[in-house]
């Protein structure tokens, strides 16, 4: 696809981006075997197909007495039933065949026998020795769980593609699996850049700040089960980050930076990877988050964010995440979110559609209502910590209190 890097004055749409970079990622296509408790998080490699039904015979629902149903409707009306126990079957047994006028003491998840159709609960009984009284009839296949009415064999439970979550290790352990097939790791190296950059723990000189992009990043790429190789911080020079860049495309699917995109007489990285490589996109139209760029160095995919803490970490959650996720074959959308009412006014917004860190509100009248954090600094971390997520506000758009807009919960963009 031919490039649209963007000239000084021209902004790309997020749709376009997205569309750009799904179509120029390269795919991640080595498999690997891994034990069912560390698969969480992990991209399957190939469709999982049960060989079992589930349950794998009929079984109980509740604890009570398996009988005949034709035992409970030839009692004549007003009259109850008492039937014979002969057996007592717990869960893990095999009971025997139930003739006409028996009962057997069943439990939760213990086989039916042959001969029963039924369970009556505990409580619709009276026992009384080797006897036992039904005060209440069933129907045939009453509290009953049926073989194969969860899952059958032979039918497609999840298939290639598909994130791994915590309860699909449940669902692949109830039909055997001990192991999947997922696509390896994706090893990504972070660089940040800027001299100004020192690391946490260090006593900070005049003009220093703390490396704090570094962390949230290598937690989001961590959570993403992603190898994280830490390049540290690079100096504000040309033919360093230029090597630095070349170094790591040699060893990593990926390499993301933080600062050194923008324009600036110190803001190299650009010019860096044109170097080694080429750039895809170049500034895009929204906000925070203009000075995004991605592309290539070598064959490693780059992407580079900017270095202010909330522009880096849209940027991420926006483009960078479900890009990762569509190398290993999963298939990516932009993220969306659900509508919710505005509790706010606002001007006109420009030309960039503005991704605004909110929280939301009960209200009674109109549902959930979003409120911007105070501060929509793209320099304040804290609107991280303290907002729920992000509300979207198109371009050339006016917001009155009461319209609907799209809010995109951050818990659904991480992890």
């Amino acid at each position: 696809m031919q490039s649209i890097v963007n000239s000084m004055s021209s902004l790309t749409p997020i749709n376009e981006a997205f569309e750009t970079l799904m179509s120029t990622l390269a795919s991640i296509d080595e498999i690997e075997s891994v034990p069912l408790l560390e698969s969480t998080g992990r991209v399957l490699a190939n469709d999982i197909v049960s060989n079992v039904d589930v349950p794998p015979l009929t079984n109980s629902a509740m604890d009570g007495y398996a009988v005949r149903s034709a035992d409970l409707s030839n009692e004549p009306n007003g009259e109850r039933a008492t039937l014979k126990v002969t057996q007592r079957i717990a869960a893990g047994e095999i009971g025997r065949f139930l003739a006409e006028g028996e009962a057997a003491r069943i439990f939760t998840g213990a086989p039916i026998p042959l001969g029963a159709d039924a369970v009556v609960m505990q409580e619709n009984c009276q026992a009384a020795g080797d006897h036992v009284k039904v005060l209440q009839t069933v129907a045939g296949g009453e509290n009953l769980r049926l073989a194969g009415d969860d899952i059958k064999a032979g039918v497609t439970l999840l298939t290639k593609g598909h994130r791994l979550l915590p309860q699909d290790l449940g669902l692949a352990a109830s039909t055997g699996a001990s192991s999947l097939r997922v696509k390896r790791k994706l090893c990504v190296a972070l660089m940040t850049t800027g001299d100004e950059l020192v690391p946490p723990g260090n006593e900070l000189k005049p003009g220093q700040i703390y490396n704090s992009n570094y962390y949230f990043l290598a937690a989001l790429l961590q959570e993403l089960k992603c190898e994280v190789k830490e390049l540290g911080v690079v100096i504000d020079d040309f033919e360093t980050t230029k090597q630095v860049l070349a170094d790591a495309a040699a060893t990593v699917d990926c390499i993301i930076s933080t600062g050194g995109v923008s324009v600036g007489e110190e803001d190299h990285v650009k010019a860096a990877v044109e170097a080694n490589g080429h750039l895809d996109l170049w500034k895009l139209a929204i906000k925070p988050g203009k000075p995004f760029a991605s592309g290539k160095v070598g064959k490693a995919q780059f992407f580079g964010l900017p270095g202010n803490p909330v522009s880096a970490f849209v940027t991420f959650i926006l483009l960078v995440r479900p890009s990762l996720l569509a190398m290993l074959g999963c298939k990516s959308s932009l993220p969306s979110g659900y509508p919710v009412t505005a509790g706010f006014t606002s001007g006109q917004s420009g030309e960039r559609q503005q991704y605004i860190r909110a929280n939301l509100h009960s209200y009674s009248e109109n549902g959930l209502q979003v409120k911007p954090f105070v501060d929509q600094s793209s320099g304040v971390g804290t609107s991280l910590s303290k907002a729920q997520g992000l509300v979207i506000i198109p371009p050339h758009t006016a917001i009155a209190s009461g319209d609907i807009l799209e809010f995109i919960p951050f818990t659904e963009l991480l992890g």
